[in-house]
Order: C-alpha cells, then sequence, then structure tokens
C-alpha cells in the first residue's frame, strides 16, 4: 500500500492559534489494489484525531459520479468540515450522552404535555417512531447524526408515498429541534435536507346523491344507516360523529351543533378547537328522530350513534361496516372521509365561501378552497361566448 499526502489544510488564522484548539487536517490518497481511495485525516477543537474514508478517487476525465473524489472535492470536503468544527456546528463535536431514542421521547412528552397534542395524533406520531425513525436511528448518539445519514436513510423508504416520507422528515425536524433547546445540540440536520415535492392535483373523489343513498340502504343496521346519511349531508368527521349528543340535536333550530371529536379511545374538542353549528338537513332530521324512538339511550346526555351498551363505537369496526356497505350496494371504493368531501362539493355549489368553511370547521380559507371548482359558473361561460362573438359583417367581410 502507498499513500502520497496531496493536501494540508488549516483554517485562515495566524500560527500563534493552532496550539489552542483550532481545527486542522490534510487530506491524502492510498492506491489500493482495487482503485485509488481518498481519506481524510483531521484534530478536532476538543482535540480528538478523526480519520475518515471519503470514498474511490477519480482519475478519469470529465464530472466524476456520486460518491467519488478528485483531489479539489476531497478539499472542498475537509475545508467544509473544519469550518464546522470551527464555527461549532459540526455533529458529533458535542457530546451530550443524549440517544436519539432520549430525544424523541422528550419530544413526545413536550407535545401531549406543553403542546396539549390530541391523543390521536400523539398515536400516530408513536407509530412512526416505532416502524421507521427508531429502528433507524435509535441507538445512535443524537449529535452523531448528520444530514447525509438521513438523506440515506430515506431513499431506503421505497414502499412509502413521498407525503409519508415529509410527514416523518417533519417529525424529525420536531425531534432535533428540541434536542437542540434541551441539550445544546448545535446543528438541527434537518436543515440541510429537502422535503420531496409533492404534485396536488386537486382532484377530489365524491359520492353523488343517488350513491350517498344506495350505500344508506345497504347499512348493516339502522344506527350505521342514519350515521352514513349524517356524514354525507353535514360534512362532520368520523370522530365528529361519534362524539354526538342528543342535546348537540337541535331539531327546532335545524342545527347540528359539533361540539367534540372522539378518537383513539379519548374524546377531545373538534379539529378546529372550536364548536360549531351545521345546517340539519330534513332528511338527516327524519332519519335521527327515527333513530330516537329506539327505547333506550336517548337522554340529552346519550350518544346519538352508540354502541349496544350506550357507549362510543369503534371506528375501525365502523370502517369495516362501511366498506361492507359499499360492496353490498355495488358503489366505487370510497373512503369514509369522502363522504366529507362530498358535502363540501355539493354546498360550494349553493353557498358562499365563508358559510362551508365555517359548516366544515377548516380553520383555515385555503382548505375551502379546494372545493371551488366544483361550483357551477354558468354566467362564465356566457361571458367567454360574449368575448368572442363576431358581428357578421365582420365574419362576411373575413370571408371574402
Amino acid at each position: 500500500m502507498r499513500i502520497r499526502t496531496i493536501c494540508n489544510y488549516v483554517p485562515n488564522m495566524s500560527r500563534d492559534r493552532f496550539a489552542i484548539g483550532v481545527p486542522t487536517g490534510h487530506v491524502f490518497r492510498v492506491e489500493r489494489v482495487r482503485g485509488p481511495v481518498w481519506y481524510a485525516k483531521y484534530r478536532l477543537p476538543d482535540g480528538r484525531q478523526v480519520q475518515k474514508k471519503l470514498g474511490p478517487a477519480w482519475t478519469d476525465r470529465g464530472r466524476p459520479p456520486a460518491g467519488y473524489f478528485t483531489k479539489r472535492l476531497a478539499e472542498a470536503w475537509l475545508r467544509q468540515l473544519l469550518d464546522e468544527a470551527r464555527r461549532g456546528v459540526l455533529p458529533g463535536l458535542v457530546r451530550t450522552g443524549i440517544t436519539f431514542a432520549d430525544a424523541a421521547q422528550e419530544w413526545l412528552r413536550f407535545i401531549e404535555e406543553d403542546r396539549g397534542r390530541k391523543p390521536s395524533t400523539l398515536k400516530d406520531y408513536r407509530s412512526a417512531l416505532n416502524a421507521h425513525l427508531l429502528p433507524a436511528f435509535g441507538d445512535r448518539p443524537v449529535e452523531s447524526i448528520a444530514a447525509e445519514d438521513i438523506e440515506r436513510w430515506r431513499r431506503s423508504l421505497t414502499s412509502l408515498s413521498s407525503r409519508s416520507k415529509n410527514k416523518l422528515l417533519i417529525q424529525l425536524h420536531g425531534i432535533f429541534r428540541r434536542a437542540q433547546i434541551v441539550w445544546a445540540v448545535p446543528v438541527n440536520p434537518l436543515a440541510r435536507v429537502e422535503k420531496h415535492p409533492l404534485r396536488a392535483s386537486g382532484d377530489i373523489e365524491v359520492f353523488a346523491p343517488e350513491e350517498v343513498w344506495a350505500l344508506v340502504r345497504a347499512a348493516a343496521s339502522v344506527t350505521d344507516a342514519a350515521l352514513f346519511l349524517t356524514a354525507a349531508f353535514t360534512g362532520l368527521r368520523m370522530g365528529e360523529l361519534l362524539a354526538l349528543r342528543w342535546r348537540d340535536i337541535d331539531f327546532p333550530g335545524s342545527v347540528v351543533r359539533v361540539r367534540g371529536s372522539y378518537a383513539a379511545g379519548h374524546l377531545t374538542t373538534p379539529k378546529s378547537g372550536k364548536v360549531r353549528s351545521v345546517p340539519l338537513a330534513p332528511d338527516v332530521a327524519s332519519a335521527l328522530s327515527r333513530l330516537g324512538q329506539r327505547g333506550h339511550w336517548t337522554g340529552d346526555d346519550d350518544l346519538v350513534f352508540c354502541g349496544e351498551a350506550g357507549g362510543y363505537l369503534d371506528g375501525s369496526a365502523l370502517r369495516r361496516r362501511y366498506k361492507a356497505a359499499l360492496a353490498s350496494a355495488g358503489l366505487r371504493s370510497l373512503r369514509f372521509h369522502d363522504l366529507r368531501h362530498t358535502f363540501g362539493t355539493r354546498m360550494i355549489a349553493k353557498a358562499d365561501i365563508r358559510r362551508v368553511q365555517e359548516w366544515m370547521g377548516h380553520a383555515d380559507i385555503q382548505t375551502t378552497m379546494k372545493y371551488l371548482h366544483y361550483a357551477p359558473h354558468e354566467e362564465d361561460a356566457r361571458l367567454v361566448a360574449e368575448a368572442f362573438e363576431v358581428r357578421m359583417g365582420q365574419q362576411d367581410l373575413g370571408a371574402s
């Protein structure tokens, strides 16, 4: 094995400062049987000496492929590393003694106790941690995880959509941001990791009115039938439907008041955090009135859609019954949430966008605007026709 030192590099400082912790280093090339390889050797401000293999040397002409190094690329890599070490933002420079698993646990505690995230949200975060993040980073010191590590990890997530990958990156960002605050970790590696681009078509799958009624007729029980109809005619989310109580149904005022949401075994506020009112259509009022004649669980504080013992319905079991009703009715395999989209697309054709936003409980009107292209625009078609109207005299002149 033959070693040639190619480049020594130190920051642009006077020589009398080299002995007080200023990082220095050099790169060198090792001639191996399978080809030359570039290495870097450097001393960190805390006195540690590190030797790192950079990658195979590129000896041909032209731009090197990814992962290969020329002399110039090796020098640039070392300059960046020593600069980060000098500024105190080099991953691994600070030794906290904290693992990624410790940081993740602190972040979960923070968003639950200090930020008040809902149990359903926490459940999703824990599921993502256990399935994707802890297996990849759990035992590693949190300060040793660099942007390059995260890039390699996310390239391995071949079975996930871009949206799912972005959710994981957002979660990682929160964990490292919390570690910066609690343990003074110098850098958040997610600052150098870009999210995946998303192509939103803006298209929404919805039911036609006759399909809603076909679904209602195919329901396995009177309770499910009333629930499916209410979902489509009010736009309530599943958790909001499961939390409805009889005192929330104002039959004389033709209004449904949305006060809570039930998910992951916990009763919380609606997603927007605010109570809202939704119109109670006559068909829904009739269905709920018939449901109220069941002889039990009809007090003001009883649940409208309840199990045999009067308790909350199980959301997973409800989704299974919903899919069975779809199949029985011969309908497309749309999600339960598409009943909510059905309400939004039907109502945007009848009411102004502000009222639709209020009924659906959207905190941001931008969310409601995705329904706008479903509104009829007969007047627009007339305006286009007028803009291109040609007088008969002009038309004859052009023909001649």
